[in-house]
C-alpha cells in the first residue's frame, strides 16, 4: 500500500465532491491555513512534491518535519532540503526494466528458502513495463519490413519475453505492454497516465496527483500532460517499487515564460531545438524547468510533450507544463473515461494545480522569456541537439562540414589514409560508390518527433509532395518509419499519407 494514513498531524484530510462521487484527499490548503506556506508563490511542480509528502506522512520515513521543511521552500533562494518523495507509480522499459523483475524473482526465491510465502513479494505501487526498445531494422524499404523485423525480435528475445509474461502473471501491481504497441513514453501519454490517481484504503477512495519515475531519461515526456516524472536508475526504481521514498534535494525551479505563438512553417521540433539551445547556454542541470505565460494556451499537449521530452537534452530534471484546459481536453480526446476526466479537473482546481491565463506566475529562482513568434525552422547537428542550425543556413553549414578532414569525421583508414569512394552493393543488386557526405540512413523515428501528430503529418505531406515531383530515395539509403504508437499508424492511414511514405521506402 502506498500510503496508510487516513489523517495526519496537520489535519489535511478532506473530501472532494465530483460529478461521479466523493473522493478523499489531503488538502494543500491546510498548510497555508497553518501558516506554513503561501501556495500561490510555489511553483506547480513543487506543490506536487509537497502533496506527496503531506499524504505519505507516517512518522517513520516521512515526518511532519519533512512537510514543514518543504512547505517553507523559498523559490527565489532554494535551501538545502532533503525530500523523501514517493511517486505514484513506476514506468519501466524493457532493457532496464528486466533486471528489476529479475530482482523481484530473486527475492521470491530467497523468501521460499527462508520458509516464507513467495507470493508476499510484489511491487508495492503500480508498475508498468512497456516493451519498446527491442525491435531492430534488419529489413527496410519493403511492405514486409515490420512483419520480418517483429519475427526476428521474438526470436532474439524469446527467453526474455517468456520471463516477462511469467512476471505479469506472478506479480500483483505489475503490467506488461507487449511488443509492437509503441514507445513507452507515448504509451504512457496516450494510455497509462490519468493525471489524477486513486487508491481505495479502508473503504475510502483517495485521489492524488499522478506522478512517476521511469528507467528511461525521456520519461519527462509526460511532463507535457502536467504529470511529474523523470528518469532514474534501476536501483532507485526498485526502491520506489518496494515502497521506499526517493530521497532527493528540493530542486531549484527555473521559470521559462512562453509568449506569442509559433509562426506558420515552424513546428514543435523547431521550438524544442530553440529552447534546448537557450537552456544549455543558461545551465539548468539538476533543476526543474516550469513553463508559464500566455503562450502555453497556444500550444497543444502534443507540442508540450515534444518540449518536455527533451529535458535530458537541455539538461534539466523536468520540463513541466501545469494542468490547464488544454490538458483536460487532451484527456477527453484520447478516450479517457468521463469519470477520470471529471476527477482530474475537480481535483486539480481544488488543490491549486490548475493554470489559466489569469493565474499569477509563481516565484522562481530565475526566469527566462521566449517569444515563440521568433522561432525559425531549424535542425540540429551534426551530432548534438544544442548545435542548432536554421534552415536558411543549412546549405552553407553542410558544405562547411564536408570540408572537415575525413579522419576527423570517422571515415579514415588510419595512418593518414582516407577513402574518396567506397563501393557497396545495394538491396536491389546495383552497386554504388559512396563518398564523403553520402546519406546512407533516413529514419523517421525518436520519441521526440513520433509523438507529435503535426510533425508526423508534415512528414507525410512532404512525402506526398516528393512523390508528386517524381523524387525517390536512392537505392543505397536505408529507410525506416518507427511510429511512436499504433495511434500514429492509424491517423497516417486515415489521412492517406502512408502510400506516399511507402513509395519512398518508409514502411
Amino acid at each position: 500500500m502506498q500510503f496508510q494514513t487516513v489523517t495526519n498531524s496537520l489535519g489535511a484530510y478532506s473530501e472532494l465532491q465530483t460529478t461521479y462521487g466523493t473522493f478523499s484527499y489531503f488538502r494543500l490548503g491546510a498548510l497555508e491555513e497553518a501558516g506554513l506556506t503561501t501556495l500561490s508563490k510555489l511553483p506547480f511542480s513543487i506543490k506536487i512534491l509537497l502533496e506527496s509528502i503531506l499524504r505519505n506522512e507516517n512518522g517513520y520515513d516521512i515526518s511532519r518535519e519533512d512537510i514543514e521543511k518543504l512547505a517553507a521552500y523559498n523559490p527565489e533562494s532554494p535551501q538545502h532540503i532533503d525530500i523523501p518523495y514517493k511517486p505514484a507509480r513506476v514506468l519501466l522499459q524493457d532493457f532496464t526494466g528486466v533486471p528489476c523483475v529479475v530482482d523481484l524473482a530473486a527475492m521470491r526465491s530467497a523468501m521460499a528458502r527462508l520458509g516464507g510465502d513467495p507470493a508476499r513479494i510484489n511491487p508495492e505501487i503500480p508498475v508498468d513495463l512497456v516493451i519498446d526498445h527491442s525491435v531492430q531494422i534488419d529489413y527496410a524499404g519493403t511492405p514486409e519490413a515490420l512483419q520480418k523485423n517483429t519475427a526476428l525480435e521474438f526470436e532474439r528475445n524469446n527467453e526474455r519475453y517468456a520471463f516477462l509474461k511469467w512476471g505479469q502473471r506472478a506479480f500483483k501491481n505489475f503490467r506488461v505492454i507487449p511488443p509492437a504497441r509503441g514507445i513507452c513514453h507515448q504509451v504512457n501519454l496516450e494510455y497509462l497516465a490519468t493525471l489524477v490517481q486513486t487508491r481505495t484504503i479502508g473503504g475510502k477512495t483517495y485521489a492524488f496527483p499522478d506522478s512517476l519515475v521511469g528507467t528511461d531519461s525521456h520519461t519527462t515526456m509526460i511532463n507535457g500532460l502536467g504529470v511529474a516524472g523523470w528518469g532514474v536508475g534501476g536501483i532507485e526504481a526498485e526502491a520506489v517499487m518496494l515502497g521506499r521514498p526517493l530521497y532527493m534535494l528540493a530542486p531549484p525551479v527555473v521559470g521559462l515564460e512562453l509568449t506569442g505563438e509559433l509562426p506558420e512553417g515552424a513546428t514543435a521540433t523547431d521550438l524544442v531545438l530553440t529552447i534546448t539551445e537557450c537552456l544549455r547556454k543558461q545551465g539548468v542541470v539538476g533543476k526543474f524547468i516550469e513553463f508559464y505565460g500566455s503562450g502555453l494556451s497556444q500550444l497543444s499537449v502534443p507540442d508540450r510533450t515534444t518540449v518536455a521530452n527533451m529535458a535530458p537534452e537541455y539538461g534539466a530534471t523536468m520540463g513541466f507544463f501545469p494542468v490547464d484546459a488544454g490538458t483536460i481536453a487532451f484527456l477527453k480526446d484520447t478516450g479517457r473515461p468521463d469519470s477520470v476526466v471529471d476527477l482530474a479537473e475537480h481535483y486539480c482546481r481544488a488543490q491549486g494545480l490548475f493554470r489559466t491565463d489569469d493565474t499569477p506566475p509563481p516565484l522562481f529562482q530565475e526566469t527566462l522569456t521566449l517569444d515563440m513568434s521568433t522561432v525559425e525552422p531549424c535542425l540540429a547537428g551534426p551530432s548534438r541537439p544544442q548545435d542548432r542550425i536554421t534552415l536558411a543556413d543549412m546549405q552553407a553549414t553542410w558544405q562547411k562540414s564536408l570540408q572537415t578532414p575525413q579522419e576527423e569525421r570517422g571515415l579514415g583508414l588510419g595512418n593518414g589514409q582516407t577513402e574518396t569512394s567506397v563501393e557497396i552493393t545495394c538491396p536491389d543488386g546495383t552497386t554504388a560508390g559512396l563518398t564523403h557526405g553520402s546519406v546512407v540512413i533516413a529514419s523517421i523515428t525518436s520519441c521526440t518527433n513520433t509523438s507529435n501528430p503535426s510533425v508526423m503529418l508534415a512528414a507525410g505531406l512532404l512525402a506526398k509532395k516528393a512523390v508528386e515531383a517524381g523524387l525517390a530515395s536512392r537505392p543505397w539509403v536505408k529507410t525506416s518509419l518507427a511510429p511512436g504508437s499504433t495511434v500514429v499508424t492509424g491517423y497516417l492511414e486515415k489521412a492517406g499519407m502512408l502510400p506516399s511514405l511507402e513509395k519512398l521506402g518508409f514502411h
